[in-house]
């Protein structure tokens, strides 16, 4: 075997291994914010291992898909924490209005 076989390899583990951590981050996550942080971390890791078979192949191709699946972490980060914070807000102004009575 190559040393760019194995370097291959070990990459390819690791990201299965981090994939597998963040899957069961999702699913156990106590909170939204920890599966938006578990699902922001698994579309990182399968960004960098579309670039690095990228630069593995020798070729460009993929780069439309890369800016694609950034695009949709950074959209899908903002909109749950759109959602988290007006929740946020409205359980904090009825609060409010509770304490009040």
């Amino acid at each position: 075997m190559t040393l760019l076989t194995v370097l291959w390899m070990l990459a390819g583990g690791l990201a299965t291994v981090a994939v597998l951590l963040v899957l069961a981050r999702i699913i156990t996550g106590p909170t939204l914010i920890d599966r938006l942080i578990a699902s922001d971390i698994m579309l990182t890791t399968l960004i960098l291992v579309v670039g690095a078979e990228m630069v593995i192949s020798g070729h460009t191709r993929t780069i439309p898909l890369m800016v694609v699946l950034a695009a949709t972490g950074i959209l899908g980060s903002v909109a749950v924490a759109r959602f988290v914070s007006r929740a946020g807000a409205g359980s904090a102004q009825e609060g409010g209005d509770h304490e009040r009575r």
